[in-house]
């Protein structure tokens, strides 16, 4: 496979598994009423934006993961404080539709004033004393707040995430990870279908991998090839026996049967001592025949391998907390190098890797670790225990002092991987 080939599609791959995990946030997050202000694959500055509807969705620099960023979750939009200048822009209904807080006198078709009160959480109202005359203004719920370049829409308490139920909050947070989850149930069909399923008590062997530079290779085998007979010697499915004819003629020429399609092909070939192994070698190995699986055979394989992998995934974690090594961990850089040389194999192989790498996502971000979707699903679950919820603040500082953690945790594996990568 071409090297622009495989950048493409690891790059490809780290895209859909973050975008796949951000819109099971984004599209819950909207069907219970948020506003998702920003829809953000990468981190770090932006490459590439554009709004739609409510939403700005960018591309940013860094690959590290990705966010939805929904209105209430942070800080929410610069506050119009008594006594401050500001101009407003109405619309068709005399509703405030544009809050502009500078350059106000190059401002055109719009009302100055000083603001007497402004709230664009709750009633949605600005009062405006403009020359001596104070007047009441109504809010557009998605009115926005322009200051320079900087456009903002407001976000009125009951488009905010904390305003939501528990449950809607919850739903919106665990979609990520389940979006991961179904993709990997997804992708591991499809490498079911694409790999087949192996055929029980085969009656032939089929050639596998084919060795440049040997004799094999030199006779024209391919791989898909049957071994038929050797030296008029039926094989059936005994690749031991093939080994043991192969192995005991070393140095002398042996007739081999070969079935390809409905042909069958006869070459003569010398098997080679190799350094370090007993016996003659032609450069072949045998591979398992495989069949087309049926949609029921592929449902069900699909969900075992979700849980063999769950299980393997698990004693991994489990090995990293009991026998932590630095060496032992990837990020970014040691996983694109991985992901390229699985590319390399090709789309298949690429296909079953990417369905380990989002099942891992999605349990990694169910982990109760401080800003990860876990560790929110935690202050969820107390927030219904206690009847109210934690205090923001404190929950903001436990996720900050996580997500902190977490960053300085990954450029020190980002160091690792790049010194593994240079020492080869």
């Amino acid at each position: 496979m071409e090297m622009v080939q495989v950048v493409f599609l690891t790059v490809l791959m780290f895209f859909v598994l973050v975008t796949v995990h951000e819109w099971g946030h984004y599209y819950f997050a909207k069907r219970a009423g948020i506003l998702v202000r920003e829809f953000a694959i990468g981190f770090g500055p932006k490459l590439f934006s554009y709004k739609r509807n409510e939403t700005q969705f960018t591309l940013r620099l860094l690959p590290f993961g990705g966010y939805a960023r929904m209105a209430g979750e942070d800080s929410e939009i610069i506050e119009i404080s008594a006594g401050q200048t500001i101009a407003v822009r109405l619309d068709s209904g005399n509703v405030i539709k544009n809050i502009y807080l500078d350059q106000l006198d190059t401002r055109r078709n719009v009302i100055r004033g000083e603001s007497q009160h402004a709230d664009l959480e709750n009633d949605l109202q600005i009062k405006l004393d403009v020359d001596g005359e104070v007047t009441t203004y109504s809010v557009h719920p998605q009115a926005m707040i322009i200051k320079g370049s900087q456009q903002i829409q407001i976000a009125p308490k009951n488009r905010q995430f904390g305003s939501k139920t528990v449950g809607q909050r919850a739903l919106a947070i665990v979609a990520g990870p389940v979006m991961n989850f179904l993709l990997a149930f997804i992708l591991f069909g499809v490498f079911i279908q694409m790999a087949g399923i192996p055929v029980e008590n085969p009656t032939y062997v089929l050639i596998g991998d084919v060795s440049e530079g040997m004799p094999a290779k030199e006779a024209g085998l391919q791989k898909g090839d049957i071994v038929y007979s050797i030296n008029g010697e039926k094989i059936g499915a005994d690749y031991k026996k093939m080994i043991s004819l192969t192995s005991a003629s070393e140095g002398k020429p042996m007739e081999w049967t070969i079935k390809r399609g409905d042909q069958l092909i006869n070459v003569t070939m010398t098997p080679r001592g190799m350094e370090g192994q007993e016996g003659g070698k032609v450069g072949i190995s045998p591979e398992l025949p495989t069949r087309h699986a049926t949609i029921g055979e592929t449902l069900s394989l699909s969900g075992k391998m979700m849980v063999n992998t769950t299980e393997q995934i698990f004693i991994g974690f489990k090995q990293i907390i009991n026998q932590f090594n630095m060496d032992d961990l990837s990020g970014p850089v040691g996983t694109f190098k991985l992901t390229g040389q699985i590319a390399q194999q090709g789309i298949v192989y690429l296909t079953h890797w990417t369905a380990i790498l989002s099942l891992y996502l999605g349990i990694f971000n169910l982990l109760p670790i401080p800003a990860l979707d876990g560790s929110r699903l935690v202050f969820l679950g107390v927030e219904a225990l206690r009847g109210k919820p934690v205090d923001p603040s404190r929950e903001g500082m436990v996720h900050f002092v996580g997500f902190a953690m977490l960053f300085l945790l990954m450029i020190a594996v980002t160091y690792n991987d790049i010194l593994r990568l240079i020492s080869g």
